[in-house]
């Protein structure tokens, strides 16, 4: 160990504040924080510091701040320095003696490590370890997955039952999100992606002068895949983020705790208005999204294609039935209540800080699609196994 004084004390230019370092038995070191510590002020140069430790042989840092008359955030930030230097030199950092301000701010300063030093930790693991880690997740959410369906089915059945306890108009509110308000971007979505199927279809049917089966290849392709795919997708991203990031707040505000506290099913509360809401409304959005998807091929179709309107609407009238609207319903109802699903599921497991409500945000959008890719496969074979 290398010598070095009893104290040293290290003061600001205006010696309105100074820290004395003060050497104790056994590689501990006490900071006398004393004076004014605010941006005001000026802080004591931390250069001096750091050259003192890497001097010195440290392996425990104390504070005494009986001395500090005012703090704002340059000391938070001194505090802060000191601790992630300690935890980078494996150097023992006794907060007791700070104040109560700083030591709360500090443990949410460092409550979240930084992303480089996770990667490094995931990087220095070995790859059976990693994939062990990553199994263990995998069939951890598949329980919770089953645990909450099995929690939503019973509220569910609550309220048929007349038993549920929510707010009505809170429902109504949900509804309208999820219906009304959510007409624009549909509109817009699905017309594009009858002008898209519309001018793919061409460029090939016109090679075998077929431009008019257009009609047909537009309408059945929003009708049994395209208009409920894209609409789920839209609502995935729309309402199951907002379903996702409202819960998630609640849960960091505790509001969800207090609900429980007070009787209330939280399911029942808060999971059951937003399933029934996308239940009840994603059959009608692709409803809509059908006819406003075949109104953007119509566009091609009669602009670019010289099919004239009395063609392209018997063509799609004949390539249509009710149950080709039926299945795309089908798919969509079931879509949307996967979507609700998604964005509860996230907004429940949600952590309790900001930064968690963010990854539930997108979790919930990223396992909304998942669940709406999966799904669309899962009921595409059934229809082909049932002759539809």
């Amino acid at each position: 160990m290398t010598s070095s004084p009893q104290s040293i004390e290290i003061t600001n230019s205006r010696k309105t504040n100074s820290v004395i370092l003060t050497h104790l038995k056994e590689g501990k070191v006490l900071f006398n924080v004393e004076g004014k510590w605010t941006l005001k002020e000026g802080l004591p140069l931390t250069e001096k510091i750091e050259d003192l430790f890497q001097s010195n042989d440290i392996k425990t840092i104390a504070f005494d701040t009986n001395q500090l008359k005012e703090w704002d955030s340059s000391a938070l930030t001194f505090f802060l320095k000191l601790k992630i230097f300690s935890t980078e030199n494996k150097i023992e950092f006794e907060e007791n003696n700070l104040p109560d301000g700083v030591k709360k701010l500090l443990n949410l300063a460092t409550a979240v490590p930084p992303k480089d030093h996770i990667e490094e930790e995931e990087v220095d693991r070995p790859m059976l370890s990693r994939i062990g880690e990553r199994s263990i997740k995998v069939s951890r959410s598949t329980v919770e997955i089953i645990e909450f369906i099995g929690d939503a089915s019973i509220a569910l059945v609550n309220f048929f039952r007349g038993k549920a306890k929510f707010k009505k108009s809170e429902l109504r509110l949900l509804i309208q999100d999820a219906g009304a308000d959510a007409l624009p971007i549909v509109t817009l979505i699905n017309f594009l992606i009858g002008v898209i199927i519309a001018f793919v279809g061409a460029v090939q049917l016109e090679m075998f002068d077929a431009q008019i089966y257009v009609a047909d290849l537009v309408a059945l392709a929003m009708v049994r895949e395209l208009a409920p795919m894209m609409t789920a997708i839209i609502i995935a991203g729309r309402s199951g983020a907002a379903y996702a990031a409202q819960i998630g707040t609640m849960m960091v505000n505790e509001e969800v705790d207090a609900l429980n506290t007070f009787g209330f099913n939280s399911m029942e509360f808060l999971v059951i208005p937003r399933l029934i809401a996308l239940a009840l409304m994603m059959p009608l959005l692709v409803l809509y999204a059908d006819f406003v998807g075949m109104i953007g091929g119509a566009v091609v179709g009669i602009v670019t294609l010289d099919i004239s309107y009395s063609q392209y609407l018997e063509e799609t009238i004949s390539a249509l039935s009710p149950m080709q609207f039926l299945l795309g319903l089908i798919k969509g109802t079931i879509y949307g209540i996967l979507v609700a699903i998604a964005g509860c599921l996230r907004g429940i497991q949600c952590g309790r800080s900001a930064s968690a409500v963010g990854a539930a945000t997108t979790s919930a959008v990223v396992t909304g699609i998942v669940f709406i890719i999966v799904a669309s496969a899962v009921t595409t074979v059934i229809y082909n196994i049932l002759g539809y």
